[in-house]
Parts: C-alpha cells; sequence; structure tokens
C-alpha cells in the first residue's frame, strides 16, 4: 500500500508539472482571436499539424489570403498572418518557473512598421511594454554630428515618421530594431538621408526579465 501511494504521489506530481509546462504549441494555440483576428482556431491547429507532418503549412486566412507558419520551436513561432503582416512570439523567461510572450506585429507597405507586445502565458493579461523595453528613439539611429548643414536639417525634417522594422531571434532571447523610415522617402531624399544613418541595427538581449 505504501508503494502504491508513493506511485500514487509521483504520478500526480508529473501530471502537474504536465499541466503547467508551456512550450510555443501550447501558447499560440490558446491565443485569443482577438489578439490575432485573422486567424482562426483551425488555421492555428492546421499549422501545427503540417509543421509536425513535414509539411508546408499554408493555411487559409479568416480573408481567406494564404497565412504561412514559418518557423516554430519550443519557445518561438514566427507566422505570416497575410501578404503584408507578420507575426512573431517568443516565450521569455521571468524566473525558473513563469514565462512571457513577447509579441511582435510587423505591418510592411512602403515601408515595415512594428508593434511590440507583452501577455503572460496563459493570455489572461496583456503587461505594459514600458516594464519590459526601452523602445530606440529615432536619435539612436543617427552617426553623431555636431554640426548639420541647413539641407541635413531639412532631410532629417523630411524623415517625420518614426518607424522601425522589429524582429524577434529564433535562436536566442534578443529583439533586433531596423529604422524602416529610409524606406517610406523618395529615391533622392532617401539617398540624401542614408549617410547620417548607422548601419548596424539595434540590439537588445533579455537579461533579468527585461530588454537591456
Amino acid at each position: 500500500m505504501e508503494m502504491r501511494r508513493r506511485l500514487l504521489i509521483i504520478v500526480s506530481i508529473f501530471c502537474a508539472l504536465s499541466a503547467t509546462a508551456q512550450n510555443m504549441k501550447s501558447v499560440f494555440v490558446s491565443m485569443p482571436d482577438s489578439i490575432a483576428p485573422l486567424l482562426t482556431q483551425t488555421n492555428k491547429e492546421d499549422c501545427i499539424d503540417f509543421l509536425d507532418s513535414n509539411m508546408k503549412a499554408v493555411v487559409k486566412n479568416r480573408f481567406g489570403n494564404e497565412a504561412e507558419m514559418k518557423a516554430l520551436t519550443e519557445n518561438y513561432v514566427l507566422m505570416q498572418t497575410s501578404p503584408v503582416g507578420t507575426l512573431e512570439m517568443k516565450l521569455l523567461p521571468l524566473n525558473d518557473s513563469t514565462n512571457v510572450v513577447c509579441m511582435v506585429k510587423t505591418v510592411c507597405a512602403s515601408a515595415c512598421d512594428s508593434e511590440v507586445h507583452f501577455y503572460t502565458s496563459d493570455w489572461s493579461k496583456k503587461l505594459d511594454a514600458k516594464n519590459f523595453l526601452q523602445t530606440p528613439e529615432a536619435d539612436a539611429f543617427f552617426l553623431p554630428n555636431d554640426t548639420l548643414t541647413d539641407e541635413d536639417i531639412l532631410i532629417r525634417k523630411k524623415a517625420d515618421m518614426h518607424l522601425m522594422k522589429v524582429s524577434l531571434s529564433k535562436d536566442d532571447a534578443s529583439l533586433t530594431y531596423i529604422y524602416s523610415t529610409p524606406d517610406y522617402l523618395n529615391k533622392e531624399d532617401r539617398e540624401k538621408l542614408l549617410p547620417h544613418l548607422r548601419k548596424e541595427p539595434i540590439v537588445l538581449r533579455w537579461q533579468d526579465g527585461k530588454f537591456r
């Protein structure tokens, strides 16, 4: 009886741990429609089934356009939700037992622009992004310059929209910012602006529960 009791306790503990285990498959499938309205519940489930079967994970979204799951790991997913939109998510650790979901939504027209959001892993609460991230200002993408000509000032004024393409890494806990404002300018203005910009993107890394 004592051995049986111990076995039942071990099985109960294992089941409890399994129930609370978090991976991107379960998080993605349980994502509410309000957060990703283009994807139906069937879309999400089919994409995972297709990848598990080594098939191309292409489905028709809620409006009849193609959507494709391009990558899926234990803690990361990349979904092309429409011809112009992508959705990336990463499970990031707050501590040994709790993860948060970092979500990047990107829309690309003449230029790409992204939004970064954070949620609890059970989707019960949207979290304040300011607690996890300080978004780079536009000046962070420009080279330091103590002397600006009138033409320099004029071209910087034309870059009046602060657009950034943001991406999560599949391989590590990093967030990359690319300044996409030049892409919406005409060719002449873009060529005048580019010499003022840093060539490297800004990369933030997840440390102690924040991107730094």
